[in-house]
């Protein structure tokens, strides 16, 4: 009885340390960047969500081929033995990293605000909605793509699960390697046209992706996991970092981040498992209501992001919706003018 309790409470904890790291993560992705490079930047510690999911799902993947007497006995520890190390190297890279220059100007000046939270939620109710709204593209539905799809593949189609460990598996080794690709991207031409863009082809792709999962050919159901990811995960998830970074004051841009970003993770993360099993019983096992919910994920975020101002013009030391930052230079610079100017 003990034993799984304990491993609720763990996964307790290290989902409290994931809601409060991972906007310091990308934010000091973001701050640090050069000038016009926020989006590639903030992109980087994006990639270790499909990192950590191809390293988790490769160690799974090898410790399942122990016994079941085995596994059950000593070989489920290892991968959290393993993350422990992660975690360390993790702690010691983040103690030697120093504030971004905007945080500390905003600390020594007493700019921080005292109630961020109280702050946020007063002062910047439409900015945490956009915030959260914009994640219902892959927050959900990456969840589908990359967890439920394993459950799907075996229980609804008989196939072996090690066919969907394999494409999860190559799909967030593409997933890797485009989300800067993305993020770049948005550097030149905005962040809403790169999300919107993966948002609606993610939502027309729906269709097709359980098409060829319901081939249950093991090759098409790789290359359905690579292109939803490579074209629909990899451009919503890259500028999202960058966005969220612009989209809030210096002075309570942590906590804005970080509940907009978790907000969306708890409504998403929580409902979505049991609302896909749900139209899966209800739909006598047919794939076209996952169709449904994939498409109506993204196409909620693409409305959402199409109502939300571009920000990869913003200065992150601007307040939103002053005139400086909204004719501030590409590379988040104020333009000429946007300065005053003396007769």
């Amino acid at each position: 009885m003990w034993a799984p309790a304990l491993l609720v409470f763990l996964r307790l904890v290290q989902g409290f340390a994931v809601g409060g790291e991972w906007g310091g993560a990308v934010l000091m992705a973001v701050e640090h960047a050069p000038s016009g490079r926020r989006g590639l930047y903030g992109a980087w510690p994006q990639t270790g969500v499909s990192a950590g999911l191809l390293l988790g799902t490769g160690v799974f993947s090898a410790v399942s081929l122990l016994p079941d007497e085995q596994f059950l006995a000593w070989g489920w520890r290892l991968p959290f033995l393993a993350s422990a190390l992660l975690a360390t190297v993790g702690l010691y890279i983040r103690s030697r990293i120093s504030e971004p220059e905007s945080i500390a100007q905003a600390a020594e000046s007493g700019g921080r605000s005292r109630r961020p939270l109280v702050d946020v939620v007063r002062g910047h109710p439409k900015e945490v909605l956009i915030a959260v709204g914009a994640r219902f593209a892959e927050g959900g539905n990456y969840y589908i793509f990359t967890v439920f799809i394993l459950t799907y593949l075996s229980e609804q189609l008989d196939l072996s699960r090690q066919v969907g460990l394999t494409g999860v598996m190559v799909a967030a080794a593409v997933d890797i390697a485009v989300i800067p690709l993305w993020g770049a991207l948005s550097d030149r031409v905005g962040r809403r046209p790169v999300f919107i863009g993966g948002a609606l082809f993610m939502a027309a792709f729906a269709g097709p992706f359980f098409l060829l999962v319901d081939t249950r050919s093991p090759v098409l159901i790789c290359l359905a996991l690579v292109v939803v990811m490579a074209f629909g995960h990899g451009p919503v998830f890259g500028p999202l970092a960058a966005f969220y970074a612009e989209l809030f004051p210096a002075r309570v841009r942590y906590s804005g981040v970080s509940i907009g970003y978790q907000a969306g993770s708890v409504v998403l993360g929580g409902f979505t498992p049991m609302l896909a099993t749900s139209l899966i019983v209800w739909s006598g096992g047919a794939s076209w209501s996952l169709m449904l919910l994939v498409a109506a994920g993204a196409l909620i975020a693409a409305a959402t992001m199409a109502a939300a101002p571009e920000t990869f013009r913003r200065s992150l030391d601007a307040e939103p919706g002053g005139d400086a930052q909204d004719r501030a230079t590409p590379d988040g610079a104020p333009s000429r003018e946007a300065v005053p100017t003396s007769n």
